[in-house]
């Protein structure tokens, strides 16, 4: 009796950690995938030239709407690192209640956590904090492009990163439509695969366009 009791989760404990994956889901959907979608858009227009490439990406109209922009978007990042961590060590696949695909996303899922927290941690440091902080100025198109055309690490580490964010992004929007309600018919789950792989493909196809830009751009730099 006392063993039963032991592992027995107390009603305002486990209340309390719904409203926190509700919380960490919500997060991931406004405002980081919606900035996601918009930064990998911006990105894009590395295609149009580094004076594009710069207002899109490192410029802002006043320090207050760049302040602002760390807020929102660093903040719920912060703070659904934070949950997917824990996430991460105390949740398992359930092979048994679950088909082999459903497990085998749950485990790419995490993995995917994984490298997007090693790629962001890498990204924000190299792109935002040490050119401002250490160099005192935005990032420079013509750095990143000649080491993206040059250097096969940063390379490597874009086209891999990325394809991590397009899988968590998608996933975890198809997981946060589930989550939530949004879909509950079978039908629906159906046709909410099919979504879950174009949104995918399509953050995808941005991302890797945006490195193909600055990496087509990087040849015209000396080696």
């Amino acid at each position: 009796m006392s063993s039963a009791t032991s592992t027995t989760v107390s009603p305002a404990l486990a209340r309390s950690g719904f409203l926190r994956a509700r919380l960490a889901s919500f997060l991931a959907v406004f405002p980081l995938s919606v900035w996601t979608f918009f930064h990998l858009w911006h990105a894009l227009s590395g295609f149009q030239g580094a004076d594009e490439w710069q207002a899109a990406l490192t410029e802002y109209p006043h320090p207050v709407a760049e302040a602002l922009t760390g807020v929102v978007v660093l903040l719920p990042l912060a703070i659904h690192t934070v949950w997917g961590i824990g996430r991460l060590a105390t949740s398992r696949p359930n092979n048994v209640r679950y088909r082999f695909y459903g497990n085998l996303k749950y485990l790419l899922q995490r993995l995917a956590g994984v490298g997007v927290l090693l790629f962001l941690g890498a990204h924000l440091w190299l792109a935002l904090l040490k050119p401002r902080i250490v160099e005192g100025h935005p990032e420079s198109f013509a750095d990143l492009a000649e080491h993206m055309h040059f250097h096969g690490p940063t390379l490597a580490t874009y086209v891999l990163g990325i394809l991590g964010v397009a899988f968590h992004v998608a996933n975890g929007l198809q997981s946060f439509c589930m989550g939530w309600g949004v879909v509950t018919s079978q039908k629906g789950l159906r046709r909410l695969e099919g979504v879950t792989l174009v949104v995918f493909l399509l953050l995808l196809a941005m991302g890797w366009g945006a490195v193909y830009a600055l990496w087509a751009a990087g040849a015209a730099a000396p080696s």
